[in-house]
């Protein structure tokens, strides 16, 4: 079995390919759910949505997100009203949110409303959020950031940042509110525990996987079997093939190279698989305790990204090796 950690368009990306490297039912994806919101009464779990539509093959392919063929006469009528319509949710992406609203109001859990989502997309994969608790990411903007009132700073959710402002904006902070109280989803630990292979798929290591591996329980089951996981560089050249991970990891203080993720995955993943665009950062993957793997990473069609779970799920690590190339 492979457990691959995941949230938003990159990790779906991924997903995509592992389910042509092995049978689809081997899989499961534990899925960031600290960008989940409500709005208009709905609750709304982006990355959940963006993984099940990807691998059913009913994504945008223009923007990595929502139903393919969508249609926006609901949106549209909203704002005529004088509504909030900034979120942009679909007609046709309206009802995996009513679904989901309706069967939580009836006391069904997350995980379980999940299962009949993906069914219901024709999934063989298993997607699981990593909590049925409610964690949210909460960004702190910088002064640079904050709208000229005389405040220096000012916290704001997720979507706000991500969607509203276009994380066009400093930020100086970002913390997962409800976290500590938070438990693994049902059938997470043992989705870690029993993996042959944990796959960190290439996500914004702070607001992708840092939630993920946040939540009480889940960054101790990774770490517990270190030597089997592998984690794939969401930066490549510097930079974030989509989304604000450079910028975060630079304006958070960290280093926004492979570097920079290998010292922030480096206490639960031995292995880091970077691109080819950073095969000269080899050694200071490696100073920092991981071994490094240089292959292609971006994965510009399925093609691209079967080959790279390929590659992920043939290295030789085996446990107790010391720190190094793989084999």
């Amino acid at each position: 079995m492979i457990t691959v950690l995941a949230g938003g368009v990159g990790a779906a990306r991924l997903l995509r390919g592992m389910i042509r490297a092995v049978p689809a039912h081997e899989v499961t994806a534990i899925v960031n759910t600290a960008d989940d919101l409500v709005l208009h009464g709905l609750s709304i779990s982006p990355d959940l949505d963006t993984v099940t539509y990807t691998l059913a093959e009913a994504v945008n392919p223009e923007t990595g997100w929502g139903l393919v063929g969508e249609t926006w006469q609901a949106m549209d009528a909203l704002e005529q009203l004088g509504g909030a319509a900034w979120f942009r949710l679909g007609d046709r992406d309206l009802g995996t949110h009513l679904h989901r609203t309706g069967r939580l109001a009836d006391g069904a859990g997350l995980t379980e409303v999940t299962a009949e989502i993906t069914r219901a997309f024709g999934i063989d994969a298993r997607l699981l959020p990593m909590t049925e608790d409610r964690v949210a990411t909460m960004v702190t903007l910088s002064s640079d950031g904050v709208p000229a009132d005389g405040a220096t700073e000012m916290e704001i959710g997720f979507q706000d940042y991500f969607v509203g402002l276009r994380h066009d904006v400093a930020i100086s902070g970002v913390r997962f509110d409800g976290i500590d109280a938070a438990r693994p989803a049902p059938g997470v630990l043992d989705a870690i525990t029993s993996a042959d292979t944990v796959v960190v798929a290439p996500s914004n290591p702070i607001v992708s996987i840092g939630p993920v591996v946040a939540v009480p329980g889940i960054g101790k089951a990774l770490a517990d079997r270190r030597d089997n996981v592998v984690a794939v560089s969401p930066i490549v050249a510097g930079s974030a093939l989509k989304g604000p991970a450079e910028r975060m990891l630079r304006e958070l203080g960290h280093e926004p190279t492979v570097v920079g993720v290998a010292r922030l995955y480096r206490d639960f993943a031995s292995t880091l698989v970077v691109d080819s665009a950073d095969g000269e950062l080899v050694d200071g993957v490696e100073a920092e305790g991981m071994r490094c793997l240089v292959t292609p990473t971006v994965m510009t069609d399925v093609g691209v990204a079967t080959d790279l779970c390929r590659t992920l799920l043939s290295l030789d690590r085996p446990v107790g090796s010391p720190a190094g190339r793989p084999r």
